[in-house]
């Protein structure tokens, strides 16, 4: 593949890992865009975007990040540290400025299920301890992904990704990579863990090119593939 053509770097959010990009991965392969689907290490924000940003440096020619969730505010960050980042794609994401966090991005919008399904857990962190979430079991598929079969659900639940409260609480530290580059965004309509109103907001701030994925859970990537490929094929194709 010429270096010219852009490279579609996928980045999951919390509970989730790589493998929830496959179906995506698949699409964008069968019109001759390669994809990467890396693994987010969800410990914190300028960790995860300084890793992600790293990886994005190391590849040649343009890049799309894609950012799920709270992968947003990651490619958020990681945009604006590499410079061959050219374009974003949100899909059902955190849309955050400068000195806010994902949280904090959607304190003023209605609670949802999210909120009271979270599970804490100790994990080690230097010479202490730290905390990290999980989705309660029984509720991870009306949760995250209320439009996907149970037996997929079923295995989602057991086999999630925590994610470190410093990632959800910290505040974005650099200057939005979304103030230089353009910006796509898919809501997802039936979000129980961002609400939609919360994602139509971040969508106009960013000033993004957005599509609505009506009935789409939190876990579009996944249950809505068409829908996620396409708006990430405009963006590449945008690229020329």
């Amino acid at each position: 593949m010429s270096s010219s053509t852009p490279t579609v770097v996928l980045v999951h959010g919390a509970f989730a890992d790589g493998s929830s990009w496959a179906q995506v991965v698949e699409r964008l392969r069968a019109q001759g865009v390669e994809a990467l689907a890396v693994g987010n290490p969800l410990r914190g924000l300028t960790h995860d975007g300084e890793y992600v940003a790293s990886l994005v440096k190391q590849i040649d020619g343009p890049v799309v990040l894609v950012g799920h969730s709270y992968g947003g505010p990651v490619i958020t960050y990681a945009g604006s540290r590499a410079d061959n980042a050219k374009a974003l794609v949100y899909v059902a994401s955190f849309g955050v400025d400068k000195g806010e966090s994902a949280l904090g991005s959607v304190a003023e919008f209605p609670e949802v299920e999210l909120a009271t399904s979270l599970v804490p857990h100790q994990f080690p962190s230097g010479d202490g301890t730290d905390t990290e979430f999980t989705i309660r079991e029984d509720v991870f598929a009306s949760v995250f992904a209320a439009d996907l079969p149970a037996e997929v659900t079923a295995v989602a639940a057991v086999s999630q990704r925590p994610v470190a409260q410093a990632a959800l609480g910290e505040p974005l530290g650099v200057e939005p990579a979304w103030k230089a580059l353009p910006s796509w965004f898919a809501v997802a309509t039936a979000d129980n863990a961002i609400h939609p109103d919360s994602q139509r907001a971040a969508a106009k701030r960013l000033g993004a090119t957005t599509i609505e994925v009506e009935g789409g859970s939190h876990a579009i990537a996944v249950s809505h593939p068409d829908e996620v490929a396409a708006l990430v094929l405009a963006a590449v194709r945008s690229l020329g």
